[in-house]
């Protein structure tokens, strides 16, 4: 018996330790920061500025110049900048942990129609994957499903929180659908002919989601003396209070999408990757819809894009007066969501002016995401998700970050990778 207690309490120390940082109370106390250049996520920048918030909520914004009394607790920062929280769309954080072991991911439902799955109840707060977020930045994030025809629904969180209902800041915003591709290649695999050739079954596989989303609007419409839950979780898409995020690439692609939601009454899309998209901007603009880009460290999908495609697109698309946000889908996107960032700063070195690619990450993402009304900009009003850091945030030589609020909440910048650095670190200089 001694021996069971002594192994239980051994595991309860071992899991405590290995356990995530605990979520930081609600504020209490007014917070001035001044002295930081302010990057207020809308274009603008303010230099020798002055934030300050009380209950969660910025209060003031403005020139530290300004004869204001200053609230609470005074945060010098001179020589440091502050940013609005930065915003990850189109990521599967919290819903796998480890991709090598099965049971630890839960980001893909079975069967191909699943409107009604929602990713935000398989959300785990306590990853260690999601901590390792913040001290880059990166406070909010799209917890998106995947596989399937249609995934299911999205939903925002905020990345200090004790499980997935404190997380929650818009709850099943979204449906997603992965749009089929015209083109195909063969499975080399098998001994087919690996090279791309259209797709003989992509006016069928159309054909099959134009049917199921009328068959969806129709039930609605109807008596519905059966349930249906799937069909009943499109009603959103019909009535204008859920986006669909259509997950596609190719002009034609991209058109045929349009076109089949426009078809059917659907009354917001977003168009998530967007490999394409600069080829169909007037019907994009023509609609208002905005697009999700992939990050831009990959090659580009077709042989006719130049060599930069992937870095220059951004521009491109704003250039011809498109919303455009960033995404993280793509490989080892749970770990990479923390380069969200520095992708932006690529884009900045590749045409986008400074502030331009910031706005990718904050008050374009919150835009697109339906957020904006109280995150994404150094606003009055907006809630007082922030931090401060020591350089230019979308470097990551000078991404060092001080301090970071989430909702006015002071969070906690200890992770089980800066636990290992301050190891390492005295390790290696005391030689």
């Amino acid at each position: 018996m001694k021996k069971f207690i002594y192994s239980m309490l051994f595991f309860f120390l071992i899991g405590n330790s290995l356990a995530q940082q605990t979520p930081a109370d609600l504020q209490t106390t007014a917070i001035s920061i001044e002295g930081a250049t302010a990057h207020i996520g809308n274009g603008k920048v303010i230099e020798n500025s002055l934030i300050m918030f009380n209950n969660g909520k910025i209060t003031f914004v403005g020139s530290a110049m300004q004869k204001i009394a200053r609230q609470g607790n005074i945060i010098n920062a001179k020589g440091k900048h502050i940013y609005p929280g930065f915003i990850a769309a189109n990521a599967s954080l919290g819903l796998a942990e480890i991709d090598a072991v099965k049971a630890s991911r839960d980001f893909d439902e079975v069967g191909i129609y699943n409107p009604h799955i929602r990713s935000i109840i398989a959300y785990n707060a306590e990853s260690k994957v999601i901590e390792s977020m913040r001290p880059n930045g990166v406070l909010m994030a799209q917890i998106t499903p995947r596989g399937g025809t249609i995934s299911g629904t999205s939903s925002i969180t905020q990345l200090d929180a004790w499980n997935w209902e404190d997380a929650a800041i818009k709850v099943d915003g979204g449906i997603h659908m992965n749009w089929p591709g015209s083109f195909t290649r063969g499975r080399w695999w098998l001994g087919e002919d690996p090279a791309l050739k259209p797709d003989k079954n992509y006016t069928k596989n159309i054909i099959k989601i134009k049917n199921y989303l009328t068959n969806a609007k129709n039930y609605l419409a109807g008596k519905k003396e059966k349930t249906h839950l799937p069909y009943q979780a499109t009603s959103g898409l019909f009535d204008g209070s859920q986006k669909l995020y259509i997950h596609a690439s190719g002009q034609k692609e991209i058109t045929d999408a349009i076109i089949v939601s426009k078809d059917l009454e659907i009354k917001h899309i977003v168009i998530v990757h967007g490999d394409g998209a600069e080829y169909v901007s007037e019907l994009l603009v023509k609609h208002n819809i905005p697009v999700i880009l992939d990050r831009p460290h990959r090659n580009p999908d077709s042989e006719d894009n130049a060599y930069d495609y992937t870095y220059t697109i951004a521009k491109t698309l704003l250039d011809k007066g498109i919303l455009v946000g960033l995404g993280m889908e793509g490989q080892m996107e749970r770990m990479n969501t923390r380069n969200l960032p520095f992708y932006a700063g690529t884009f900045s070195a590749h045409g986008l002016k400074k502030e331009e690619a910031l706005s990718l990450i904050t008050l374009n993402n919150a835009k697109i995401l339906g957020i904006d009304a109280f995150v994404g900009s150094l606003e009055i009003g907006k809630d007082a998700t922030l931090f401060i850091s020591d350089g230019d945030a979308l470097d990551m030589r000078s991404n060092i970050i001080s301090k970071a609020f989430i909702q006015g909440r002071d969070i906690s910048l200890e992770t089980h990778q800066t636990k290992l650095w301050k190891r390492y670190s005295k390790k290696f200089s005391s030689k």
